[in-house]
Formats: C-alpha cells, structure tokens, sequence
C-alpha cells in the first residue's frame, strides 16, 4: 500500500516521494533529487523537485484550509478545478499556462511543468523590471479565452455543461466576502488598514452609502452573471514571466462569471506597480506600466471584437447593435472591478506588497490614498470610461486630487 493512497499534507521529502511515483517519465537521479517549499500564496503548498540532471517539476497541494487564516476551511476539490481549467485554457490560448502532468485526486495534487526561465511578475515588477510583449500577451490570453468561453461562442449546452462543471462556490464565497463586502465594512473585523490613513477610508469607503449601493450591485452580477469562465485571480502573483513569454497560472478561483473581472484585476495590479514604482522614483518603469494600462484595456478590447466577429454562433447576436452594447458592458466592469481589487487589497484582509513594501510612510500613505480615489471613480462612474486613455485618466486625475 503507497502511502499516497489517503490524503495528507505533504512536506518536502514527501513531495520528492510523490515526484518519483507521479512523474515517472522523467529519468529522475534519485540520489541527488532536492525539494523545497516555494508556495507564497494564501491557500496552497508548492514543492519544486529538482535533481542533479536539470530535471524538475512543480508540485501543487491543495490543503484543507486557507494559508492566510486558519478560519477558512476550504473544499481541496479547488486543485481539480485548477487542473481542468489550465489544461483547457491551454487549449484555447495555446503556450500561455503551463504543461499540467497530472492530477491526483486522493493527494489533491498536480503537477505541472516548471517554469524557472520566467519569474512570478510581482516580484519582478517590485525590482521595477520591463516586459515591452506584456500587454499583447496578456490581452490574446484574456481574449480567446473569456470570449471563447461565452453564450455568444459555444454552443449553449456544452456552455452549461461547462459551468455545471466549475461551479467553485467556496472560493466565490471568499471572493465575495474580501471583494464585495468587508472593504466597505469591516463586518469581520478583518481588515488591514494603514494607520495614516484611517480616517480617510472611513469617510471615503466605510460612509459613503452610495458606493455601497453601487458595489452592492456589483456583488448582485459577480453572484447571478454566468457570463465567461474567468480565471477569477488574475493579479501579477499568478503570471510567470520572462521578455520572451507571459504564462498564466494558479486559476483555482475559476467560475462562470463577468469577464471584466480579469481584465479588471490585471488592471488594478498594474495601477499597484505604478505606486510602488512611482514611490521611489522608477521613471522609466512608470511610464511603461502607464502605456500597459492604456494597451491593454484597449487590445482587449480589439482582440474580443475581432474574435467575436470570427467566432459568433448565436444568431441574435450577430445583430452589430448587440455587439457593441455587448463590448460596452465589458468595459464597463472592467472599470468596476478595477476599482473593486485597489479598494480590496488597499483595506481588506489580503493585502499587496506592491504598496505595503513602500518604507516611507508618507508616500505609502499617498500611495494607497491615490488608489483609493481612483477606484471610488472606477467604481461610480464605470459607464465613461470607454477606452484605456479613460482609465489611465482616472489614475491621473486621482494623483492630482490627492496631492492638491
């Protein structure tokens, strides 16, 4: 009997274990084979086995609850999902995940293809490097995959089929939890506020009764609107890249939901790297992180019409006035959501380290003031911004507001 045949929480020697008995098709040195423990995320452990030979893989665990709290107990079903939805994504935007070489149901476990030529983009970004391919990359990712997962694409039985399949409603309930409520409340009292800047997000956030309706409504779509299968965790912390290449992964908050929800949160993270640069002088960084703010939301938006113009199958939705309302709406919660993740990782629970790395407390206190103005007008005023210079615009009208 292997002891892989009921589920427990691996340590590294035991993720070396599992590799030889998982992989087998990788020529393993056993004796010089290596492990350590590279998860820094808040809900799962991830080994990376090596050996003497170069070889390796990514082994990812899923536990039985959260990292970041031990007061989430979650369904460890979510590494299955992650499994699944890589391999179709792969499917869908070829080169853009990593190679998945398995998955285990009884470990609640995968392994995966390492990825050490790319870096996680946070961390490179917080050395203030410059990827010029990003926001074409990320934008054809986004784009055949969201659109190609939509009513408007597929086949409409195959479509439910597919959301009967990744409905995920433990980690929608953290999402709507961290994302739609506790920012606006502290119902938990779980949030992590900057002490500086108290005050300010209690006016600016925790009183303002009209962007509690207004995120209200938000949370009302992210729980009924089956619209794409979204990755649902789309920051810089789940993007392996490198000059050449941008591959997306971690996807286990994937569930049929608004598609501007990714490109929303790919958005705000960029808009944390610009603070982050922007605190300490990095010019030239912040320049590009602007122009990608501006590239993408603008190619994704190209790169979805196109694809829905080739790829359309509904007949009402051939109709071109459905069309342009329908990209409309996109960019609408683009907006929405961009707001929603500078509020979530500024106040709630999870924060970022883009702005909590910054030593200066005056500037981190600018820093995370200038997101909070900027996400209150994605949030309320989401129907104008209508192309990337909009959104590149509210950053900068936020930066003038807050250092009047």
């Amino acid at each position: 009997m292997s002891k892989f045949d009921s589920y427990f929480l691996m340590k590294t020697d035991d993720a070396i274990e599992y590799a030889k008995v998982k992989v087998p098709q990788i020529s393993w040195d056993v004796d010089s084979m290596e492990c350590k423990e590279i998860g820094d995320g808040n809900l799962n452990y991830v080994f990376k086995v090596t050996d003497g030979k170069g070889h390796s893989v990514i082994i990812k665990q899923a536990g039985v609850e959260a990292r970041i709290s031990s007061d989430m107990k979650l369904d460890t079903d979510r590494n299955r999902i992650e499994s699944e939805i890589l391999v179709l994504e792969g499917k869908l935007a070829p080169g853009y995940v990593p190679e998945i070489y398995f998955y285990d149901t009884v470990m609640s476990a995968c392994g995966m293809e390492d990825l050490s030529d790319h870096e996680i983009m946070r961390t490179a970004m917080l050395e203030h490097k410059i990827f010029p391919k990003f926001a074409d990359q990320i934008s054809t990712f986004m784009a055949q995959v969201l659109m190609g997962t939509t009513d408007v694409v597929m086949d409409h039985q195959e479509k439910k089929e597919l959301q009967r399949k990744f409905i995920n409603p433990e980690l929608c309930d953290i999402t709507e939890a961290l994302v739609y409520t506790e920012p606006y409340n502290d119902e938990l009292k779980r949030n992590h506020v900057f002490p500086p800047i108290a005050e300010f997000v209690k006016e600016t956030l925790y009183d303002d009764q009209e962007l509690h309706c207004e995120v209200a409504k938000l949370k009302m779509d992210f729980m009924t609107r089956a619209q794409s299968l979204i990755h649902g965790d789309l920051h810089t912390g789940s993007v392996f890249i490198n000059e050449e290449s941008t591959k997306v992964f971690d996807p286990e908050f994937c569930f049929y939901g608004p598609m501007g929800y990714d490109i929303g949160n790919v958005i705000a993270n960029m808009i944390f790297a610009w603070a982050n640069g922007d605190a300490v002088g990095a010019e030239e960084f912040c320049n590009w992180v602007e122009n990608v703010l501006v590239d993408v939301v603008n190619m994704t938006k190209e790169k979805m019409e196109k694809y829905y113009e080739e790829h359309v199958t509904d007949t009402m939705c051939k109709n071109e006035l459905y069309r342009k309302y329908y990209m409309a709406t996109i960019i609408e919660d683009t907006s929405a959501v961009t707001g929603l993740e500078l509020i979530r990782r500024i106040v709630g629970m999870a924060n970022v380290k883009d702005i909590t790395s910054i030593e200066d407390e005056a500037k981190r206190a600018r820093a995370e003031k200038i997101c909070i103005t900027a996400a209150v007008d994605f949030i309320k005023n989401r129907g104008d911004k209508k192309c990337g210079k909009c959104f590149l615009g509210t950053l900068k009208d936020a930066i003038a507001k807050v250092d009047a």
